[in-house]
């Protein structure tokens, strides 16, 4: 049988009992978690792990166990007097009483207005040794009230939190959040739309400073209502309507016209073709990728000023393998090209295939370049040479943007919707924040002089 979370075969739910039971002793790797790591939370889908009774009593159980064992230590001998006492946080009042001061001299001190309100060295001292025998830590709840922030960013997204290469955008924003102090939240709703709705909610429930609604692939959404009620940022996503959200995106535009350049500095201007869109800026998969079109635009528009005209596009139903061999194979049916535009790098090995299968070699008799930097292109002979899609920077750029969004509705400003931050946008838009692809150059592009 399987292993792991959410592994029980659909249609074969276990019995609670089959489950062993969580305890103390069990939990204590959670203890050695640094405290600095930002906490996530993960929802998932319809088919995820955490929707069916058995697995949310197993979560609920582990949770219980890591609480107790987490305020266990926090039991001060100070304060239970060396007996077994119910598990409670410790307060600032403890910290006072142990100081010998009051709460209010206490506050002052933790928040670092001592010095500035004239409290005595010897009293900060004995405050300052009090809260760290006592393992004091403020209540966040409390102080969130008292400054109006949580320090907390919620993040939503379709898979990305499951997803191998879109993980990094997750990476890139819990370590920018790291860096300023705050803490991420994480819900995943794999495409379900009332898990979505629900999971905003509880993040506005909890009063987070600001969320990143994010998608794994480079499309246009529609926004949920009340998004723009509170600071927010659409990563790797576009409005379909017009809306005052702030996007960040990858720059497939220049990516396009960097794919077409690899080939023009290599001598190719003949027999270019397109395997996966085009060669018309309407010639794309359905289902509105982003993408598909930008690429497009920006291959065009290098090529154009170039005076090359492309031999061909073929589109692709689905970037995959084996819709990148079938239209390689048709093509090379009908004739042999110079070079190939893979609208991404599982196309491109469905190309690679078909050429091998037509007994050419890449990239000695076809040139090759492509899109994304999936792990496959470096692992392909001859190594791909692909423009790769920045994950980890898009989530950094995301929380750089967020908190300019929540440091403007602090101010009581309006969101960002001209020209600035490196964004584009008019009037009441959102900015579109653009984040460059790099090109990977591999082994894949041949000069036409050799």
């Amino acid at each position: 049988m399987a292993s792991g979370w959410g592994a029980s075969p659909p249609g074969a739910p276990q019995p609670a009992a089959s489950v062993p039971p969580i305890t103390t002793a069990s939990a204590a790797p959670f203890q050695r978690v640094r405290r600095d790591i930002c906490v996530s939370l993960i929802a998932r889908g319809p088919a995820g792990t955490y929707r069916t009774p058995h697995d949310s009593g197993l979560l609920n159980r582990i949770s219980s166990a890591i609480v107790s064992s987490h305020e266990s230590r926090s039991v001060n001998p100070h304060i239970a007097g060396g007996r077994s006492v119910s598990p409670r946080r410790v307060t600032l009042a403890d910290v006072a009483k142990i100081a010998g001061v009051s709460p209010t001299t206490a506050s002052l001190v933790l928040s670092g207005r001592g010095r500035e309100l004239r409290i005595s060295q010897d009293v900060e001292q004995r405050v300052l040794k009090a809260a760290a025998e006592l393992q004091y830590r403020p209540n966040i709840v409390s102080v969130g009230l008292r400054t109006g922030t949580t320090r907390t960013i919620g993040f939503v997204s379709d898979t990305v939190a499951t997803s191998r290469l879109a993980g990094d955008m997750i990476k890139g924003a819990l370590e920018a959040a790291r860096e300023r102090g705050f803490m991420l939240f994480i819900g995943e709703t794999e495409g379900d739309a009332e898990l979505e709705r629900l999971l905003l909610q509880a993040m506005h429930d909890r009063q987070v400073d600001g969320i990143i609604l994010a998608a794994m692939y480079t499309r246009t959404i529609k926004v949920p209502k009340g998004m723009a009620a509170a600071p927010a940022v659409l990563l790797n996503a576009l409005p379909k309507q017009p809306s005052p959200l702030p996007s960040v995106i990858p720059d497939e535009i220049e990516a396009g016209r960097v794919a077409a350049r690899a080939l023009l500095a290599a001598g190719h201007r003949e027999g270019i073709h397109l395997i996966g869109a085009g060669p018309g800026r309407r010639n794309v998969p359905a289902g509105g990728s982003v993408a598909a079109v930008e690429r497009l635009i920006g291959i065009r528009e290098v090529l154009a000023e170039a005076g090359v005209k492309l031999a061909g596009g073929h589109v692709c139903a689905d970037w995959q393998p084996e819709y990148g061999l079938a239209v390689t194979r048709e093509l090379l049916k009908k004739e042999r090209p110079q070079a190939l535009i893979c609208f991404n790098d599982r196309v491109a090995l469905g190309a690679y295939q078909a050429l091998d299968d037509f007994g050419l070699k890449v990239p000695a008799d076809v040139s090759v370049v492509s899109f994304d930097d999936h792990p496959i292109a470096a692992w392909m002979r001859p190594q791909l040479t692909t423009v790769a899609l920045p994950h980890y920077e898009l989530g950094r750029k995301a929380v750089d943007v967020l908190f300019t969004e929540i440091g403007r509705d602090r101010d009581g400003g309006e969101s960002n919707g001209g020209e600035s931050n490196g964004g584009e946008g008019s009037g009441g838009e959102g900015a579109v924040h653009r984040v460059p692809m790099p090109i990977r150059l591999r082994e894949s592009v041949a000069s036409r002089d050799t």
